[in-house]
């Protein structure tokens, strides 16, 4: 079967996936047709199914009308309580819990632009998303709230799970916030259109600091029609009925934070509108997931490469029933060369999915799966229908397949811009094409190959470690003279943090010291697990750049 036919099946006329043009500032594109308009749209649809399992969560179960009755009401209580209008932004800072989804869905339903914060990160770091979004209130736990004592936004501080937390003077309970839950209850009557903004994710800036992407309704709409597509078109590509599998129950195992867009736009979003049940993990441990996939007859499991890794490596695999699984999917990061063989061996039949998103692109646009990967296995795949992609050279002109150059996207899935930040939005964002920063290239099949990050990026398991940043923090410590922060290639993890440097005349420090000095400065996973020191100059060019392919040649031999 050639690539173009399942497409050419799947987006015919009258089709679930029937495709039509819009303009959107400025740019005509292709969307799916069938895609609910904003976030308003897939909320009201969500409670038709009733009391359905929507949310798992250890021996917690929320249910779709409980769902949709506690988001609307606490929309009412954003609104009138806390003065929360259209346009607003609303923070969420905690771990993957129920009061997660319910937080975000009242936002939105509020009229509200939702803007979830990294759980992982520091009181300052915190407290920096905060004033640069100008979030009007915070809906955090109980460990999130502990960090920002002092902070001015303790007065509009709600805080879910407070038990055994030291929360700042002045913040309300969750609960006591939401109050009764009346059978009858309905958001705010707010109008929201397709491309008003409705969140802001935070990603890696060039100066080191986090920049807000922002996301509109139509973005979110798109979202789980992607994720369906792929799915259909997976199955058309084996040669199976494509929508054969959308009939039974679906079960996904979230192993990836809800902050990221992987987790928010390829696991919430698509459970939502399509009636699936989705299971929270208080923290990833392979074996607690195994008990959870038996347990809940999970159907398919999203996270990253380490995830998979991970279970497929764990000496308890054979001791659980998880017959159930029939698909892992992972994105975010590197996958590691034998991930995909493992998975044959360790689980066969199973499907294996690895997509290719941004936060900027609204989590999936490209992805390899089923007969494709075995057949490819070192390509990210083929774009979904309605995504255009192109490979562009420094000047920025289109190259013919086979050519290496800067991978550009183009679709529904593609961001508005930055928040606040036009000049970063008019360098990434060009007539309607997202430049990725990573290079790559396509053969004659229309298969996509990433073959570097131009930027200057880690990803950890998935998270993503701006070296720049890091390199800042390692500056602000006195005996450091030069620092350079890079990718150490890593099994699980696909890549961690490594930092060469070299320290001031007469100076000393020593790999715990530094790491210690970093942990009050950044969050965990962006701390190195490697460091090298030097005597001489790190390697700069002409211009005064760190030359850091000389550098990781020196120091990792590759």
């Amino acid at each position: 079967m050639s690539t173009s036919s399942p497409e050419a099946l799947l987006t015919a006329p009258g089709q679930l996936f029937e495709m039509a043009e819009v303009e959107v500032r400025g740019t005509v594109i292709r969307t799916w047709k069938h895609a609910p308009l904003h976030f308003p749209a897939v909320l009201e649809a969500s409670r038709g199914h009733g009391a359905k399992d929507f949310v798992v969560y250890e021996d917690e179960r929320l249910s779709y009308e409980d769902h949709y009755r506690r988001a609307a009401t606490l929309a009412r209580r954003l609104a009138e309580e806390y003065g929360v209008a259209k346009g607003d932004r609303v923070a969420i800072a905690m771990r993957n819990l129920p009061e997660w989804v319910i937080a975000f869905s009242a936002a939105l339903a509020a009229g509200a632009v939702t803007v979830p914060l990294n759980a992982w990160w520091t009181a300052p770091e915190l407290e920096y998303g905060l004033a640069d979004s100008g979030a009007k209130v915070l809906i955090a736990d109980g460990e999130r709230a502990a960090r920002l004592h002092g902070s001015d936004i303790a007065a509009r501080l709600i805080v879910a799970r407070a038990d055994g937390w030291d929360l700042p003077p002045g913040a309300r309970l969750f609960d006591e916030v939401l109050g009764e839950v009346a059978a009858d209850a309905r958001p705010p009557a707010v109008e929201v259109g397709p491309e008003d903004p409705a969140t802001i994710f935070y990603t890696s800036g060039t100066t080191g600091r986090p920049k807000g992407a922002l996301g509109s309704h139509r973005n979110l709409g798109q979202a789980p029609m992607s994720v369906a597509y792929a799915l259909a078109r997976t199955r058309a590509r084996a040669g199976a009925d494509p929508y054969g599998g959308m009939g039974g129950p679906r079960v996904t195992l979230l192993t990836v934070p809800l902050f990221h867009a992987t987790g928010c736009f390829a696991a919430l979003i698509p459970t939502m509108f399509s009636g699936g049940t989705l299971v929270l993990m208080h923290k990833w441990d392979p074996e607690r997931a195994l008990q959870l996939i038996e347990r809940e007859k999970v159907t398919a499991m999203t996270g990253v490469p380490t995830n998979a890794w991970q279970l497929l490596s764990h000496p308890s695999l054979d001791k659980y029933d998880i017959s159930s699984l029939g698909g892992v999917g992972y994105g975010g990061a590197p996958a590691p060369p034998k991930l995909l063989e493992r998975l044959n061996t360790r689980l066969p039949s199973r499907t294996a999915s690895n997509g290719y998103g941004m936060t900027e692109t609204t989590a999936l646009a490209i992805i390899n799966s089923g007969p494709d990967y075995v057949a490819k296995p070192d390509s990210i795949g083929l774009p979904v229908a309605v995504c255009d992609v192109k490979i562009c050279g420094p000047g920025g002109e289109e190259l013919p397949p086979g050519e290496v150059g800067e991978l550009c996207l183009r679709g529904p899935n593609v961001i508005m811009g930055y928040w606040n930040r036009p000049a970063e939005t008019a360098e990434t964002f060009i007539d309607g094409w997202v430049h990725t920063g990573d290079l790559a290239r396509v053969d004659e099949e229309g298969f996509v190959y990433v073959v570097d990050r131009a930027k200057d990026m880690v990803i950890r398991g998935g998270e993503n470690v701006y070296c720049a940043e890091v390199e800042a923090a390692l500056y602000e410590h006195p005996a450091v003279e030069e620092a350079a922060v890079i990718g150490v290639p890593h099994e699980e993890l696909g890549e961690e943090v490594g930092a060469v440097v070299r320290l001031a005349p007469g100076a000393s420090a020593d790999p715990d010291e530094l790491r210690a000095f970093l942990r009050e400065r950044l969050a965990y996973f962006k701390v190195p697990t490697r460091f090298w020191f030097r005597d001489g100059e790190l390697p700069r060019n002409p211009a005064g750049k760190l030359i850091k392919t000389r550098l990781r040649q020196e120091v990792l031999g590759a």
